[in-house]
């Protein structure tokens, strides 16, 4: 078992730190943000976690079950690049009309984020990834991330809570370890 300081010394020599969105990135559901997108702006100001990464040349994914639309908006306020992004993509009939969402993204199905950061380490041949979220589906990417932090600043998941090996509620203690 990994001790908590092994967890922070890992989390300060990551190559890339994942993120999950809804809940965690943004404060509220992405079907929630869809009717009020112009919104994301406010939701993400706490985000100086992510500024800091880039600033050690860190690598930063957005892996979300929820709507790339909303996520790419979400990327583009944080200074990431659209093919960091990582969600399901909506499909609409020529006319408009919704056709459903693109069931060949790995976000579509059970086990996706951990599909995603498998395919980023064969990619980008990442030593050290972390994955940050507020939810069992990133819980159950690690592995193969090397690391996962609970987050409960937004909501608190009590399973996540329970069983998170790092638990945090504001990304500040994770501002404090960079600056350590």
């Amino acid at each position: 078992m990994v001790s908590h300081s092994e967890l922070r010394k890992l989390f300060c020599s990551a190559d890339a730190v994942c993120f999950d969105v809804d809940s965690t990135v943004i404060r509220e559901e992405g079907i929630d943000e869809l009717a009020k997108i112009c919104g994301v702006a406010d939701a993400v100001s706490e985000m100086e976690l992510v500024s800091r990464l880039q600033e050690r040349n860190v690598q930063i994914f957005l892996i979300s079950g929820g709507f790339r639309s909303i996520v790419e908006h979400v990327a583009s306020k944080l200074n990431i690049p659209s093919t960091n992004v990582f969600a399901n993509r909506l499909k609409f009939y020529f006319n408009g009309d919704y056709a459903g969402f693109d069931e060949t993204q790995p976000t579509a199905e059970s086990g996706g984020k951990g599909k995603v950061i498998k395919l980023l380490k064969e990619t980008f041949h990442f030593k050290k990834i972390v994955m940050i979220g507020d939810g069992a589906t990133d819980m159950e990417a690690c592995p193969p991330a090397d690391v996962f932090i609970g987050f409960g600043g937004n909501v608190i998941r009590q399973q996540v809570k329970d069983n998170a090996k790092w638990y945090i509620t504001d990304f500040v203690e994770l501002l404090g370890e960079l600056e350590q």
